[in-house]
């Protein structure tokens, strides 16, 4: 029985499968094998969620340790873990400060999620920009490479002093993503941000910089095919369905064109959104599911669709053939 890991980003391997970009990953506990499907711009999503939704397990080395207790989880939820799958996921975390003696090098980071949405962090330097693309940067500059606690410091001394955040909520990344400003503009904002955290007076001695070059998603994420009014998908319950063709993957993100006709007839909403509504969908909950074919041509989770949009709230429908 395959169970959806969620969204990851990877490649490697032969062409197209191997072009690093959007996957949805796997596991059969039953064989101990994974494997991963690609999300392609373009590739129609038609699936139902089977059975009950499991807690994942921990992944140790490259491998999953599955959860000995079985849980079933929440369906609405990103989370993919029981409390004690979490909390021992935890004790071997660097997001969680349990890992100080991780002896690998840290690059600290400047990301660009939108206007104003600058914030400063750190990554293992062998991961690269995996890091950056998980959380859907729209772009990012790095700053300086260090030890994980040198790393660590001048993520919080630089984070203090140049006022950005370490973190933003994924409404306000999916808000900005609607109304992005030019390339030339996002750089020129990065550009600023770095140009500031390199002053003597805040750069920290322990650290040793990196000189300013931009690196902009818009291709890899297809941030061009997002459109400004986004509808947003709901948790996943048994026997719910989504159908659909992929826009654009950003982050745990995927933009969808639902099959079928949305807000027919609405009040206040006459005539607005039938058909080829856009919706993103978090594909973390998705992570713990059995997902089997469709059984329908519409989608039947949850679809919220914001009244500036079309005047219509949340609505449902019904399925179609056919499994990525």
């Amino acid at each position: 029985m395959w169970r959806c890991t969620g969204p990851r980003w990877s490649g490697g391997g032969p062409e197209p499968e191997g072009r690093f970009g959007q996957r949805l990953g796997w596991y059969c506990a039953e064989r101990g094998e994974e494997r991963t499907s690609v999300l392609p711009a373009g590739k129609t999503l038609a699936f139902a969620a089977q059975g009950e939704r499991r807690c994942l397990g921990v992944r140790r080395a490259g491998r999953w340790i599955v959860c000995p207790y079985d849980a079933v989880l929440d369906g609405a939820s990103a989370k993919d873990q029981c409390a004690r799958c979490a909390q021992l996921d935890r004790s071997r975390s660097v997001a969680a400060d349990t890992m100080a003696d991780d002896p690998r090098p840290y690059g600290v980071y400047l990301a660009y999620f939108g206007p104003g949405l600058l914030k400063v962090g750190i990554t293992a330097a062998e991961r690269g920009a995996a890091r950056l693309v998980e959380q859907g940067a729209v772009a990012y500059a790095w700053l300086g490479r260090g030890p994980l606690m040198a790393a660590r410091r001048a993520e919080a001394v630089l984070g203090s002093a140049l006022a950005v955040p370490d973190r933003f909520t994924k409404s306000a990344k999916r808000a900005a993503r609607g109304a992005l400003p030019p390339v030339a503009d996002r750089v020129a904002e990065l550009a600023r941000l770095h140009g500031r955290a390199r002053e003597p007076e805040l750069w920290p001695e322990t650290l040793e910089p990196v000189e300013f070059a931009c690196t902009d998603h818009t291709e890899l994420f297809g941030l061009d095919r997002i459109p400004g009014d986004v509808a947003e998908l709901g948790g996943m319950t048994a026997g719910a369905e989504v159908v659909g063709e992929v826009l654009a993957g950003v982050g745990s993100d995927v933009y969808l064109r639902l099959a079928g006709e949305w807000g027919k007839g609405q009040e206040h909403g006459e005539g607005h959104g039938v058909g080829g509504v856009v919706a993103v969908m978090d594909a973390r909950v998705l992570s713990g599911w059995v997902l089997g074919a469709a059984g329908g041509r519409v989608t039947t989770v949850p679809v919220r669709v914001r009244a500036s949009a079309t005047g219509v709230g949340e609505r449902e429908g019904g399925g179609q053939e056919g499994l990525f």
